[in-house]
């Protein structure tokens, strides 16, 4: 007699799955915002826009962690990476001035381990409360025979809510402004990929980064991502935003042609920042040119904020009440929308 095929035995496992959402719930409930009106378990998240807008407007957007995920597997080390999630997804919305009100997750697995799935909800949850926006809901997704019962993958998706008279416009952006840089400790998410190929050649990484460093090689590449939404919130509340730009994928070139017109130029000034050590390892051991490194990496500067050029120290003096060095480094000019490097 042939047995029974049952949805366990061909890969997915419901019960684990189950278990997984009864260990997150908690975590979950801890970042909820007083407008959250949905609790775990629903189909969808509800959640109502705050009071005192008078014309607002929704702003979204997704992101994942990269291969970022591959040094946190390889570390057994998961409750951190939900953060760099977190980071990329509502550190994208608030250059439009939009305050993050909710975020869903997405975990994608070979097979559910219910206590590794916590870690990374975890993870989650402190991005969110950093961030102070709900982590809301997500998806458990168990994918045999797609990946190995060892592999994840994380994505997210933030929602945030704008005025639409404070959003800014590309022709805000004028000559004479200047761009203040926040300062990014190391890689967020991007390079990943190139990071490894330089750093992960048979190095363990529980031994120094490099000759004197006092973090080790995993910790150096795990370090989570700086979420500045608070801080960008706060300035876009007392001052006169232009523009801001999150430094992700593109780096520094690439993310900061996408605030301005074709009617003038920015001009970034490198010796204006410091920066952090991996960015020079990564380009003598690999080696890495210099235009390769700025097209790829932040290279120090995970945010940045076009504003007039009177209200630079101001926007420094905010951005230091929630912790974070910032700098003037560089200004906008006339021009064509590129982007130039005073070096060059």
């Amino acid at each position: 007699m042939t047995s029974e095929i049952t949805y366990s035995g061909a890969g997915v496992d419901i019960d684990s799955a189950d278990e997984a959402v009864r260990r997150l719930t908690p975590h979950v409930r801890s970042t909820f915002r007083p407008e959250v009106l949905s609790d775990i378990g629903g189909f969808g998240s509800v959640v109502a826009i705050p009071n005192g807008y008078q014309e607002p407007v929704l702003v979204s957007g997704n992101d994942g962690a990269g291969t970022k995920p591959l040094i946190a597997a390889a570390l057994d080390q998961y409750d951190t990476i939900g953060i760099d999630v977190v980071a990329m997804c509502v550190d994208d919305i608030v250059t439009t001035g939009a305050e993050p009100l909710f975020f869903l997750d997405q975990i994608t697995v070979g097979k559910v381990d219910p206590e590794r799935i916590e870690q990374l909800v975890i993870g989650f949850a402190k991005g969110c409360r950093q961030a102070g926006c709900a982590l809301t809901g997500g998806e458990i997704a168990e994918h045999p025979d797609i990946m190995d019962e060892d592999e994840f993958d994380l994505s997210g998706f933030a929602v945030g809510v704008a005025e639409r008279a404070h959003i800014p416009s590309k022709s805000s952006v004028s000559k004479g402004d200047v761009l203040i840089g926040l300062a990014s400790p190391g890689l967020r998410c991007n390079g990943y990929s190139l990071a490894r190929r330089v750093f992960l050649d048979g190095r363990p990484l529980d031994q120094p980064a490099w000759a004197g460093a006092n973090t080790s090689l995993g910790e150096e590449l795990l370090r989570p991502s700086v979420i500045y939404a608070p801080a960008v919130l706060e300035v876009f509340a007392e001052l006169d935003v232009h523009a801001a730009a999150h430094i992700t994928g593109g780096g520094l070139p690439g993310n900061l042609a996408r605030v301005i017109e074709t009617n003038v130029a920015i001009r970034v000034d490198p010796t204006k920042w410091r920066t952090p050590e991996i960015f020079d390892r990564i380009a003598i051991e690999g080696p890495v040119s210099e235009g390769e490194m700025r097209k790829v990496f932040n290279l120090g500067i995970g945010m940045v904020l076009v504003v007039p050029s009177d209200q630079a120290n101001e926007t420094i003096e905010i951005v230091a009440r929630h912790g974070h060095e910032a700098w003037v480094i560089g200004d906008v000019m006339a021009g064509t929308g590129q982007v130039k490097w005073s070096n060059e």
